[in-house]
């Protein structure tokens, strides 16, 4: 299957209710709003007359975290808008092979040809590689509301981190365990909660 294949896919999922806005609606928590003054749009905007494009591509949510903009996930990482009106945008994935960008992709040409945009390019760049120090801490507050443990500091020089506990994001015990490497998707991982007893994603850090 190919990046377009990918992407027409997540655009027929949408057509029908299903996606990042389906799972939107069944949440009470919402992503942050997104504004200029943003740090995330500030250092992604080429210059003042791309900012306005910058805070539509920045508010458009992750896929599968639909409570996180792309500004706070910390993968855009560059907008820009020529004198034709055309768009060029640049985004880096989480992880390598993560499925989430091709609906990332679509979900931003579609929200900035809604903004009055005919040619919307995006593009990804691997360098330098995303890590979760690049998510805001809004992300992080965001992240807990929903019912995921946020992330701690990255790992540095080569050094992997054991976490031999996180805070549970519903009780705020730390009698919790991890059950699984794993979890919903590839970035986070599968725990527990001995006092409440409920189970709860946790995203790691990378």
């Amino acid at each position: 299957m190919n990046s377009q294949q990918v992407s027409d896919d997540a655009a027929d999922l949408a057509a029908l209710g299903i996606g990042a806005g389906a799972l939107q609606r069944l949440s009470s928590v919402t992503a942050s709003p997104v504004t200029p003054e943003h740090p995330r749009i500030r250092s992604a905007a080429v210059d003042d007359a791309s900012l306005p494009a910058a805070v539509v591509a920045g508010s458009v949510v992750d896929p599968e975290i639909p409570v996180l903009t792309i500004a706070d996930l910390g993968v855009l990482r560059r907008v820009q808008v020529h004198p034709d009106g055309s768009v060029d945008v640049d985004i880096t994935p989480t992880y390598s092979g993560c499925p989430a960008i091709a609906a990332m992709s679509t979900d931003i040409r579609r929200a900035l040809g809604r903004a009055g945009h005919p040619i919307v390019r995006v593009g990804t760049v691997l360098s330098p590689a995303w890590t979760t120090d690049d998510m805001t801490k809004a992300a992080g507050e965001v992240l807990h509301r929903f019912g995921i443990a946020p992330p701690g500091p990255a790992s540095r020089a080569g050094v992997v981190a054991l976490e031999l506990t996180v805070r549970c994001p519903r009780c705020g015990s730390r009698n919790t365990r991890e059950n699984s490497r794993f979890g919903s998707t590839s970035c986070k991982s599968m725990w527990s909660c001995a006092d409440c007893r409920e189970p709860f994603d946790h995203f790691k850090a990378l």
